[in-house]
């Protein structure tokens, strides 16, 4: 659902896709490619939000800031589900793990990467390329060549997912019995590699 809030109107590009189950609320800016998952809410009342081309917020993620802030999602970045971003960047294709909390006026550099269920304090910097981890979350390494191309290819797989998704994707009943020809289930791995090969 897309919601107008004090004279706001989210503008999204006509190539992302927002799932009607997601809410999106005033002073929001998608880009282009971009996928929000069913039960996302991105919630631009008290300030703005960008998301730049090719971002993905998975499900049930929140975006939102305390009043007068504005944040933006850099191109690339990618939110896994359940994850919380609350008035922080994020670089370029960045990751942020499954059911983290990024806090406050926090910066998440490029190509960064931070693990499932971590906790990045309010006004954390970590710097370009880092692998954090942890609650409180800490820089623990340097992201390598192979993480950060792992991690392009299947952020990839989510800007291909909108258009998919506008082709495809409906509302239905379910069956209530298995069919002889159900259609075959593309192989992720092989997609992924596919991807790799293709932008290496």
């Amino acid at each position: 659902m897309i919601y107008s809030f004090k004279g706001h109107i989210p503008v999204v590009h006509r190539s992302s896709f927002v799932h009607p189950l997601a809410a999106v609320t005033g002073n929001v800016i998608i880009g282009k490619d971009c996928y929000i998952g069913p039960g996302a809410a991105i919630r631009g009342d008290w300030g703005e939000i960008v998301l730049e081309d090719g971002v993905n917020v998975q499900e049930n993620c929140t975006v939102h800031m305390f009043p007068g802030k504005s944040i933006t999602l850099a191109a690339g970045a990618h939110v896994g589900h359940g994850a919380v971003i609350h008035g922080a960047n994020l670089g370029r294709n960045c990751l942020i793990g499954m059911n983290s909390v990024i806090m406050d006026d926090a910066v998440i550099g490029d190509e960064s990467i931070v693990g499932a269920m971590s906790f990045v304090k309010a006004e954390t910097v970590i710097p370009r390329r880092s692998l954090v981890v942890g609650n409180p979350a800490k820089v623990i390494k340097e992201v390598s060549d192979e993480m950060i191309a792992w991690k392009t290819a299947g952020t990839k797989l989510y800007q291909q997912l909108p258009a998919d998704c506008h082709e495809s994707l409906k509302e239905v009943e379910p069956l209530t019995e298995i069919p002889e020809n159900r259609p075959e289930q593309e192989d992720f791995y092989k997609t992924l590699a596919s991807f790799k090969r293709n932008n290496s």
